[in-house]
């Protein structure tokens, strides 16, 4: 099987082509291919795959442990980059069916023809808890919160996929500890959580993400869409500005409308290589 190997800030993927020949789902083989050390090494595969509900192209993503997420904005600029340097899409800006809907691209290519960055509008976020979701009623912005012995400050925000975000500092040794904790801790996140432990300084907000599936890693789009959304909500950085996000992978640029109706997050995507497995 052909695939190509993408990365988006570190996050990375084997993206395996539904379209120019015929593939089905096959759970074990995602697991596989991403192990580190006897497959390819991956945080997910993605399948691109023929539109669907009047899109151009549809996006499935299946994690290093099996499980499928519902949206993944590294992947899905990834993804986005392949359609369009392989001419699988037409023109600058195309639809993507995912798990959380339709979601319109844009690339942005460089002197070569090949795009460099992408731009998603990823949506309106979603707030309600008991959508995100998470065991409350109403928004959970900005709620105390305690686990293990840990008190902070949190916030529940989902792109399609649950987000639980703080800006308190609880030290280095309760992130990693608590990382994985919080990710399955079932009685509060039915659906298990990403998790995002957070700083804001000089206006710029930067991100150690806990991936639901995938543990730690070096980027979350998604992540940084929904952190940025509660950072707004909290006063911390402006609406209808463009942010500046730090992951341990790179940057990215989000800007959360002041109205909740749209995120967008602008990023790099890159062939890393390609080959047959």
């Amino acid at each position: 099987m052909r695939f190509w190997k993408y990365q988006g800030c570190g996050n990375d993927f084997v993206l395996v082509d539904g379209i120019s020949e015929k593939l089905e789902i096959d759970v074990p083989w995602c697991v596989k291919v991403c192990d580190r050390h006897f497959g390819v090494g991956a945080d997910g595969v993605l399948y691109l795959l023929p539109g669907e509900e009047g899109c151009d192209i549809t996006m499935r993503i299946i994690n290093a442990d099996g499980s499928e997420a519902e949206m993944c904005g590294n992947g899905i600029r990834c993804l986005a980059k392949y359609a369009s340097d392989f001419g699988i899409v037409k023109g600058d800006e195309f639809s993507i069916h995912t798990g959380r809907g339709k979601l319109i691209a844009t690339v942005f290519k460089g002197d070569d023809g090949k795009v460099r960055t992408v731009r998603i509008n990823m949506g309106a976020p979603i707030l309600e808890g008991r959508e995100v979701p998470v065991n409350f009623d109403g928004r959970f912005i900005n709620q105390p919160f305690e686990i293990d012995g840990v008190k902070f400050r949190a916030n529940a925000v989902s792109m399609g996929n649950p987000h639980f975000i703080t800006f308190d500092d609880i030290g280095e040794e309760n992130v990693r500890r608590l990382g994985p904790i919080l990710e399955s801790y079932r009685e509060f996140f039915p659906r298990k959580t990403n998790v995002e432990f957070c700083r804001i300084e000089d206006g710029k907000i930067y991100i150690t993400v806990y991936e639901r599936g995938a543990a730690w890693t070096l980027a979350c789009g998604t992540g940084a869409c929904a952190t940025t959304t509660a950072a707004a909500l909290n006063k911390l950085v402006p609406f209808d500005t463009p942010v500046d996000v730090h992951l341990p992978g790179g940057w990215l640029k989000i800007t959360v409308d002041s109205k909740l109706q749209y995120v967008l997050m602008e990023g790099p995507a890159e062939l890393v290589y390609e080959g047959t497995i």
